[in-house]
């Protein structure tokens, strides 16, 4: 697995476990729905995560946009499908999207080398 990968899995880990850790309703209830959103129903998981693959990008947010990379990659989505979800953020967000764009393309590419699920 790559660099990029690890880091961001081993932070997102270890900070998820300091926050729940804590108990509070809210953010457990937070989590839970978030978790629940991405399950499968009248939209399969696929697309669900492309989906948040282009708010998260179209919201600038780079770990989202890592977080549902990877969850891309684990339901199989394509180089070509995960682009064409690029084009899509960029016409919807504008260029300010780019700098997100590039950063995704890293990630992708180091998900894609590693082989890693």
């Amino acid at each position: 697995m790559g660099q990029l990968i690890e880091e961001f899995d081993a932070y997102r880990s270890k900070m998820n476990e300091v926050i729940l850790g804590k108990q509070n309703k809210v953010i457990n209830r937070l989590f839970n729905l978030d978790t629940n959103t991405y399950a499968a129903g009248a939209l399969d998981v696929k697309t669900k995560e492309m989906l948040g693959l282009v708010a998260s990008m179209v919201l600038r947010c780079d770990d989202c946009i890592k977080y549902h990379l990877g969850k891309c990659f684990e339901q199989g989505v394509t180089t070509e499908e995960v682009y064409e979800v690029f084009a899509v953020a960029n016409i919807v967000g504008g260029t300010i999207v780019i700098p997100h764009t590039r950063r995704g393309a890293e990630f992708w590419e180091e998900l894609t080398a590693s082989g890693a699920h």
